[in-house]
């Protein structure tokens, strides 16, 4: 796998307490003969505050003293024919940077969804009406019903009622079971405890892997040290901590190159085992 292009994009404040950074750069790599794209929505100064159970000690050991960042991304698949969208943002900067590419929203075919918080699924309507005219939607179906029956959120609930039949949902599988294909070359695997049902998916083609993580973790410069601690954004904290650690044990085992949507730009890298944790390695 390789680095393939960075270019910049004027980005644009998207959200309070965001700002724009000059350059907005676009990570891209290949994984056989698909290409990835990252693409940055935006990037803020992190706030530790969000961790649970950090104590003094361990935020000194693992944060700079001038303090770290939080971005939110977005990735685009290229193959088989296919664009393929992995969360949507919030449709602001990240678009832009993936139409400077030459891809608008009438050439994604499908999107693929980790789960249903607003920076992820953000980008799929707009004044009501489905962004992407022709692309399917998938998500897990404990994601789906939790969010739209059992604990209705309405954005969710308007989002994904903007694609009417063009929702699918499914079952993604778990590690050390069976693992089954969504679409050619990507498989979704069951990473439940941010969300109820959310999900990363492993893209893979020649032999060549590519993990899409999702909101396994909010802080990486202490949850890959110290992967026992979760967020407050995470719905079952004791869950997330125990699939945190089983993912980054995986991709790092199985040398899987990984992609998250809140790891600052490049966005991706290599997990290395470290004591009773990890290293991240970010890509070059």
């Amino acid at each position: 796998m390789k680095k393939e292009m960075i270019f910049g994009v004027l980005l644009s404040v998207m959200t309070v307490g965001t700002f724009a950074q000059e350059n907005n750069k676009v990570f891209s790599c290949k994984v056989g003969t698909f290409e990835v794209f990252m693409f940055v929505e935006s990037q803020r100064k992190g706030n530790a505050g969000i961790l649970v159970g950090a104590d003094e000690a361990t935020l000194k050991r693992h944060i700079p003293v001038f303090g770290f960042f939080h971005s939110t991304n977005m990735f685009l698949i290229k193959g088989n024919g296919q664009n393929i969208l992995i969360d949507t943002a919030f449709g602001g900067a990240a678009f832009e940077s993936m139409k400077a590419l030459g891809v608008e929203p009438d050439q994604i075919d499908a999107v693929l969804i980790t789960h249903l918080h607003g920076d992820h699924i953000g980008g799929l309507v707009k004044d009501g009406q489905a962004v992407f005219p022709k692309a399917a939607i998938y998500l897990s179906r404990l994601e789906h019903d939790h969010f739209t029956k059992t604990n209705p959120n309405q954005g969710a609930v308007a989002a994904l009622a903007a694609y009417g039949s063009r929702v699918q949902t499914f079952e993604p599988g778990e590690l050390g079971g069976n693992l089954t294909e969504l679409l050619p070359g990507i498989t979704p695997i069951a990473n439940y405890g941010h969300t109820p049902g959310h999900t990363v998916f492993l893209v893979e083609n020649n032999g060549e892997k590519f993990l899409i993580i999702g909101d396994l973790l909010h802080v990486a410069v202490v949850q890959f040290p110290v992967p026992d601690i979760s967020a407050t954004y995470d719905m079952d904290q004791k869950t997330a901590a125990t699939v945190r650690r089983q993912i980054l044990d995986y991709a790092a085992k199985n040398k899987i190159l990984i992609g998250g949507m809140h790891i600052v730009y490049p966005g991706t890298g290599m997990v290395e085992a470290d004591g009773s944790g990890f290293k991240f390695v970010p890509s070059k």
